[in-house]
């Protein structure tokens, strides 16, 4: 092929040899350069391969959802990468010496929790830096409002987990934590021991309760924490067949063995890593430690959320995305 390039160059003159720089020219462009050819009438390649290379360097790639000998099912973590041909669109008009504003995109992962089948979940993704407070509610009354007026104030949502025989008794002050933001879910109904029971009582435990949320709250119920983190395959299976993962904790604040709320605070300041679901109760102890726990954990660089938002893949990003 070169022989004959040369050979019609030759006869032809500079016309082919233009024609032939054009065409490595096409060859050498970028996917992106074809899409923003198709918007524009002329694309700024200088531009373009900046947005490319920054693209290229800053790439973070998703994590699946796996089954893990220790912590059982951990959920994926999606990745991040430059939108390039967004960020051409919003940048081709900044001015000179202006820096790039970059348009972030996820990168969803190709195994997520819900394909891992019935499995304890004890963490989130360890690359999230986002923890949840898992509150167990079965009693404790005097100390829920306390624990809803810190957290209103320092601007959290987190997970309330209802004892059912409670719900039922308490639909007025259930119906304030999810006035407040909060995210609710089932802790059984009667506070079993549910590795104990037979397959009848264990599926009325978990669906006497998931159906007392729906008809007193209007909540559609997500996550089953297991009364004393006390279960076995059955209950884990039976909570699957009814739409719900089992979910348990990282780490416990023992807040029902009365510990001096500056020991609470020590322990989970100093024990609480990404992803982690941190165990307690509405009491004495927990409700005078909470706002040290929140500053501790935040001390750390961390967010805290609900079970499902700490659970989920989608990125925390300094972007926004």
């Amino acid at each position: 092929m070169a022989v004959l390039l040369i050979s019609i160059a030759s006869v032809a003159g500079v016309a082919v040899i233009t024609g032939s720089w054009e065409y490595i020219r096409q060859l050498n462009k970028t996917e992106h350069a074809i899409q923003l050819e198709q918007q524009f009438e002329a694309v700024d390649m200088d531009l373009l391969r900046e947005i490319e290379a920054e693209a290229a360097k800053t790439r973070i790639e998703p994590v699946d959802a796996k089954v893990d000998s220790v912590w059982k099912a951990i959920p994926g973590y999606n990745g991040q990468e430059i939108d390039v041909e967004e960020t051409y669109k919003r940048n081709v008009k900044r001015k000179a010496g202006e820096p790039i504003t970059y348009v972030y995109r996820q990168i969803p992962a190709k195994v997520t929790l819900d394909q891992l089948g019935e499995h304890p979940i004890y963490r989130g993704n360890p690359n999230k830096p986002m923890v949840s407070l898992m509150i167990n509610v079965a009693w404790g009354n005097e100390f829920i409002e306390p624990m809803l007026d810190i957290l209103d104030e320092e601007k959290i949502k987190t997970t309330f987990f209802l004892d059912g025989s409670w719900l039922a008794k308490n639909q007025e002050l259930a119906a304030e934590i999810l006035k407040r933001g909060h995210e609710v879910e089932n802790h059984a109904y009667s506070h079993p021991n549910m590795s104990q029971l037979s397959r009848s009582r264990a599926e009325l435990e978990i669906g006497k309760t998931q159906d007392l949320l729906k008809e007193k709250l209007g909540v559609t119920n997500q996550w089953f924490a297991p009364p004393s983190g006390d279960f076995n395959q059955q209950t884990v299976s039976i909570a699957h067949s009814r739409g719900l993962k089992t979910v348990l904790w990282t780490l416990d604040t023992v807040d029902w063995k009365k510990p001096s709320p500056e020991s609470v605070v020590r322990k989970i300041s100093s024990k609480v890593e990404p992803g982690f679901l941190i165990l307690m109760h509405p009491t004495s102890s927990s409700s005078k430690a909470l706002k040290g726990m929140i500053q501790g954990i935040r001390a750390k660089g961390l967010h805290i959320g609900t079970v499902s938002e700490t659970l989920s893949p989608e990125r925390i990003s300094p972007y926004g995305s």
